[in-house]
């Protein structure tokens, strides 16, 4: 059974320790071998930079000027992402567990027992007993081979990622309206939006290489609407703040498109010519005038009627949004509702005209498109489509009665896990135990499995429950694509070898593959051979890479897809002519208001709602080993209005209970006017008791999957403890086991 036995013990030999310099300490006296240009592995923005390498060691990094996204600039995370590649707590060899503790194992020794656990498993309990759980922080290649793995290697349905927990609801949303699943612009074209409307984005903190182009926007004289449940750093910058519950896009979205047509600020013409189903979405917006909208959103009346003639009386606009919209158990409609306004005004398909989401993982895109879906075959083909399955078939070399079934998403993954369907796991570039919701749930699944296997470079707090730990390599280490947020194809280069025993991933999962009799399918001696089979098998889909070669990359700086064929250059901007459903005309949605799956009652009053700040990165598993990004915010905290916090009789920087239906943790108060007096916010990125998705909801979207981790109910409890200081500074004073005898 795959449980933790003794965690302080791992925490001591695996970290996460605090690291802040390069190999072999700082020095001016370096003798830099080469420069390697490459990207971050971090956000989507996908910034460039160059490496320094000494001796076969990553020593520095300086921005890239020459890339258009960045020009010269990196975030704080940008800066120190190169100080994981030689970071003490790196995972250098296989680890097998035995009694509760790793042990250095060779990697025959390792994979002979993978293998032979899997073998055994599936002999008992058949194929589908094992289940695979992937990344998008992962290059294109691996994606594509990790889809690939699952379903031939190891003949199982069950596979999933975890951009189902990112960005699934903004995919669900594009392929319903617009027929293909990609941003409709590239951020290039922002400055040249007269007004934004940025929907639970907090550019600033999140994506702040994003807010040159937003700036620049301002620059020309632009105007931001900005639509969040908080006055986060970007809705500061804005012009008009609509700071709603969380959970109630649609009423907003509904009560603006309301206003845009009652004072004939839509566009007929365009309605007319290139869409379908406008008279439902017209019917459906006409229930929400601005007193009905506000009524339930609690934004004023008045602000929703700003924001509609703002945008609509503007010759160009854009409509940005990510997880803050997307995070819903309506998170498809959410998006769909905000669709209809770009659609209705038909500010879309050309220079400062457009509509997006911000790509929250460095390969969200990419990782999104190739096949590790449960639903996806490569290309962004579906698996319930007979020929899709047929073409990839013979791209595989199989009969497609041998291609599995759809599995299922994340969450319902996991829930096979305790109901015992699914007895072994093979896990990457996750950390389930802080990403996924209602994490003690997630607990029972792990330690109800038979044999746990996580590839990995440094030991997360789902890697704890591994029974095989196998070191995987950093982004610095190995070669390969990932496709931005724009929708633009870019180009990872390997700097170094990988440090210790640690392997390539990829040759990890062939060298399984190869040992469980199903190696004919893996013949690949390099992610360009991976590639080139993925740029076949994306032939003719809807994400089509088959134009795309790493020497294109090279020379332009990226390339957008679709780009299908070997002349092609690529396609920076889409819609222009035609939207991608079959008649090329995009289609409204009639979206009426549900609100979040669990709403505030008497005994759990408040909205909880999580989100990211700018120092940690999704799990944390990089960035909580990084000194300089942790000393400027050490933990997380609760944050809440002073009307709340009087209410609660709670002290700034006061240790406070937040409890839920599924958990309850504790973290220190930060009373802020920002945030509205009925909901209370606390950020993601930590594990264990100090996870925020102790509290979360996982009901899911019907279409996305995605779960609900921006609404559900909560409430708080003032505990016994003395006030303490949270940013900036290492936390003095009462520990949390004191702080629990002491209650």
């Amino acid at each position: 059974m795959s449980k933790v036995e003794n965690l302080a013990s791992i925490i001591d030999r695996f970290g996460p320790h605090l690291h802040d310099e390069p190999i072999g300490g700082w020095s001016a006296e370096r003798k830099v071998d080469k420069m390697v240009p490459t990207h971050c592995p971090y956000c989507g923005m996908q910034c460039g930079m160059n490496l320094l390498v000494e001796k076969n060691h990553v020593v520095g990094v300086e921005p890239r000027y020459d890339f258009p996204v960045n020009e010269g600039r990196l975030c704080p995370k940008g800066v120190t992402a190169y100080l994981q590649t030689h970071h003490p707590d790196r995972l250098e060899y296989p680890l097998i567990k035995q009694n509760g503790n790793f042990e250095r194992a060779s990697w025959d020794e390792a994979l002979d027992l993978i293998v032979a656990k899997f073998k055994g498993l599936q002999e008992k309990y058949g194929k589908d007993s094992i289940a695979v759980y992937s990344g998008s922080s992962l290059t294109t290649e691996k994606t594509y081979l990790v889809g690939k793995f699952a379903r031939l290697g190891l003949q199982t349905r069950y596979i999933d990622y975890n951009g189902r927990l990112c960005m699934a609801s903004a995919a669900g949303g594009n392929n319903k309206a617009f027929g293909i699943d990609r941003a409709a612009n590239p951020w290039s074209d922002i400055p040249h939006a007269e007004v934004l409307i940025i929907a639970g984005a907090n550019c600033a903190e999140t994506f702040p290489i994003l807010n040159g182009f937003l700036w620049k926007q301002r620059d020309n004289g632009g105007v931001w609407i900005v639509i969040d449940p908080r006055e986060t750093a970007t809705a500061r910058q804005g012009d008009l703040h609509l700071q709603l519950k969380p959970g109630t896009d649609v009423a907003v979205a509904n009560g603006i498109l309301n206003v845009l047509i009652n004072e004939n600020l839509i566009d007929q013409a365009f309605i007319d010519s290139r869409t379908n189903d406008w008279e439902a979405a017209r019917a459906a917006a006409l229930n929400y005038p601005p007193d009905v909208a506000s009524e339930i959103s609690g934004v004023p009346a008045g602000k929703i009627i700003q924001a509609a003639r703002l945008y609509g009386r503007a010759k160009t606009g854009m409509i940005m949004h990510a997880r803050g919209i997307e995070h819903h158990s309506n998170g498809t409609e959410n998006v769909l509702s905000y669709i209809n306004i770009a659609l209705a005004t038909g500010k879309i398909g050309s220079e400062g005209r457009g509509y997006g989401t911000i790509t929250g993982q460095g390969n969200g895109q990419g990782g999104r498109e190739h096949g590790q879906k449960a639903d996806q075959l490569p290309g962004y083909r579906s698996m319930l489509n007979p020929e899709h399955r047929k073409y990839i078939a013979e791209v595989w070399g199989i009969d497609e009665s041998e291609m599995p079934e759809p599995g299922v998403s994340a969450v319902e993954l996991f829930n096979k896990m305790r109901e015992g369907e699914i007895k072994g796991l093979l896990s990457i570039c996750s950390n389930m135990m802080v990403s996924l919701p209602d994490t003690n749930q997630v607990r029972k699944s792990l330690e109800g499995l038979e044999f746990n296997v996580c590839i990995d470079f440094f030991m997360s707090e789902s890697a704890r429950y591994a029974d095989v730990v196998l070191p995987g390599t950093t982004w610095s280490e190995d070669e390969g694509t990932t496709t931005s947020g724009e929708g633009r194809v870019i180009k990872i280069n390997q700097a170094i070898d990988p440090p210790g025993e640690a392997r390539h991933d990829w040759r990890a999962l062939q060298e399984i593959a190869h040992r469980m009799g199903r190696g004919k399918y893996f013949q690949f001696e390099s992610p360009r051979e991976i590639f080139d089979e993925l740029r076949v098998a994306s032939k003719g889909g809807k994400a089509d890479y088959f134009g795309v070669t790493y020497e294109k990359i090279d020379k332009q700086d990226g390339v957008f897809w679709p780009c299908p064929t070997e002349e092609s250059t690529g396609t920076p901007r889409l819609f222009e002519e035609r939207f991608a459903h079959d008649d090329g005309k995009a289609r409204f949605h009639a979206i009426e208001y549900k609100g979040a799956a669990e709403k505030p009652d008497e005994e759990y009053p408040l909205i909880f709602t999580s989100g990211r700040i700018v120092h940690q990165y999704l799990s944390g598993n990089q960035t909580r080993r990084i000194g300089f990004l942790v000393q400027q915010c050490p933990e997380p905290f609760v944050e809440m209005h002073p009307e709340t916090a009087m209410r609660y009789k709670i002290n700034d920087g006061e240790r406070v209970k937040v409890i839920s239906r599924r958990g309850e943790g504790i973290f220190p108060a930060l009373v802020v006017k920002t945030i509205r007096p009925d909901t209370i916010f606390i950020p993601y990125h930590w594990g264990e008791e100090l996870a925020a998705n102790q509290i979360t909801n996982a009901a899911l979207d019907p279409t996305s999957k995605i779960p609900e981790f921006k609404a559900c109910a909560a409430r708080l409890e003032k505990i016994h403890t003395r006030e303490l200081p949270i940013l900036g500074e290492v936390r003095k004073g009462t520990s949390q086991n004191e702080v629990q005898k002491g209650k």
